[in-house]
């Protein structure tokens, strides 16, 4: 349990690490938050800082995440691939995406947490969480925007997991559901933008003349 503990604490503090604010102040001078639309997150440190500044970032974000979640399997908290290991890495994964959203190391504003979550579904599910990465790189090629990508990433991961993959761990069902309605809700704002036509798109096409 102590190894647990230390697993869900330790994964809080990486999640914690504000990749996009440091980022921006130390090679910027710049806090982001300021900036774009507002959020420490990958996607509006390449739309303001460019791609050489986001991509550390973005990878940064799901290293963390990734991290976080193989604390438990890393310091042998349960038995090796079994339920309860998976739960300890789940848990471990929440506290890492909690602490981008809410960073103790940036005064609790963060990010919404994308880039921290598919670093702990790698963690949990490679494959999955691949195939759930290609319907991102789809909706975004389609439609060009980032929010509707990030958000159909999520509903994807438990409609796969429940059609195509396999589990033994039910609170990874659970779990599943609870990402795809979190990126929903972390997004509500984006909705209302892309409701009013107003959602800034990542990917433009040039207008044929």
């Amino acid at each position: 349990m102590i190894r647990f503990i230390i697993s869900v604490a330790a994964g809080y503090l990486l999640g914690s690490i504000p990749s996009a604010v440091w980022a921006g102040k130390i090679f910027h001078g710049i806090d982001i938050r300021e900036h774009g639309s507002g959020n420490a997150g990958a996607t509006n440190v390449i739309r303001v800082l460019g791609w050489k500044t986001g991509i550390p970032v973005m990878l940064a974000d799901i290293a963390k995440g990734w991290l976080a979640a193989l604390l438990p399997h890393i310091l042998n908290a349960a038995g090796k691939g079994s339920s309860m290991e998976i739960n300890m890495m789940i848990v471990a994964g929440l506290a890492a995406i909690a602490g981008h959203v809410y960073p103790v190391f940036a005064g609790f504003r963060g990010g919404k947490g994308v880039g921290t979550t598919v670093g702990v579904l790698i963690a949990l599910n490679p494959l999955l969480t691949l195939s759930c990465i290609g319907v991102f790189l789809a909706v975004l090629l389609i439609t060009g925007y980032v929010s509707l990508s990030s958000m159909s990433f999520g509903v994807s991961f438990p409609l796969l997991l429940f059609t195509l993959f396999d589990t033994p761990s039910v609170i990874f069902r659970v779990f599943s559901v609870f990402i795809a309605v979190a990126l929903i809700y972390t997004h509500r704002s984006n909705i209302k933008r892309l409701i009013r036509g107003e959602e800034p798109k990542f990917i433009k096409r040039k207008k044929k003349q």
